[in-house]
């Protein structure tokens, strides 16, 4: 699959090497176009439909991260390219799918460009269709307390789980809800084995119910029942790989 990108970096022979890496290496990389600072890269971001940007930190009128700050709703991924190593948990924390030094290393972007193409390829097959998961429909059970003993519940029947502090909330596809005093970690644990995946610090959902996927920063999910879940941007890949 073709990637659509723009090149954002204030040097203008950097630009030049990083084009002729990607035309030369990287044939799937369609770069559309070129901005030598944050101002022109956010205009290029909100007049482009792009899947990539390639973004230097340290910019005139600010660095990366004041680029993507003003980036609402954003459905790209993000390669850092720069010569400075410190910005590397900030750059974690801005969601970035890879992190290249300079001088840039030919083999680390080839493998960057296929780790972004791999993430868009199967945000492209999950959007706008009825998914299918590779995990198998469990009949397995678990028990939640109650003050006079347990309930018995069938995994399957588990839409999503949402945490309350310390509590969570089981939602069940009878339009039921159960609230349990365990976190959601808990929950996390005992059943990442029967398909159920943590999609947010709050969401933990039935991979088996979802039955569409928006793109988007992070995108959201779409249940059996209609119900709506934003998906945070760090646990994306790890949910995109319970389906084909």
């Amino acid at each position: 699959m073709k990637l659509n990108a723009i090149l954002v970096e204030d040097e203008a022979q950097s630009r030049t090497i990083l084009k002729n890496y990607l035309s030369k290496y990287c044939p799937k990389v369609n770069v559309l176009g070129e901005a030598s600072n944050i101002n022109e890269g956010l205009e290029l971001i909100r007049t482009l439909d792009l899947d990539l940007v390639f973004l230097d930190v340290e910019m005139p009128f600010g660095n990366a991260f004041d680029l993507l700050d003003k980036v609402d709703n954003r459905n790209f991924e993000t390669i850092f390219v720069t010569a400075y190593n410190n910005y590397a948990m900030d750059a974690l924390n801005a969601h970035a799918s890879y992190y290249l030094m300079k001088p840039i290393d030919i083999d680390e972007l080839i493998k960057a460009v296929n780790y972004v193409a791999e993430i868009k390829a199967k945000e492209d097959a999950l959007q706008d269709q009825i998914l299918v998961a590779k995990t198998k429909t469990m009949d397995d059970k678990i028990t939640i307390p109650q003050q006079d003993g347990f309930e018995v519940l069938n995994t399957k029947d588990i839409l999503y789980c949402k945490a309350d502090d310390n509590y969570t909330q089981i939602f069940l596809n009878n339009n039921k809800k159960k609230l349990v005093s365990k976190t959601l970690k808990y929950f996390e644990d005992i059943l990442a084995e029967n398909g159920f995946a943590r999609v947010h610090k709050s969401y933990l959902v039935n991979v088996a119910e979802v039955v569409k996927y928006v793109k988007g920063k992070g995108g959201s999910v779409i249940l059996s029942n209609g119900k709506e879940i934003m998906v945070s941007a760090s646990k994306k890949s790890g949910l995109l790989s319970y389906f084909n």
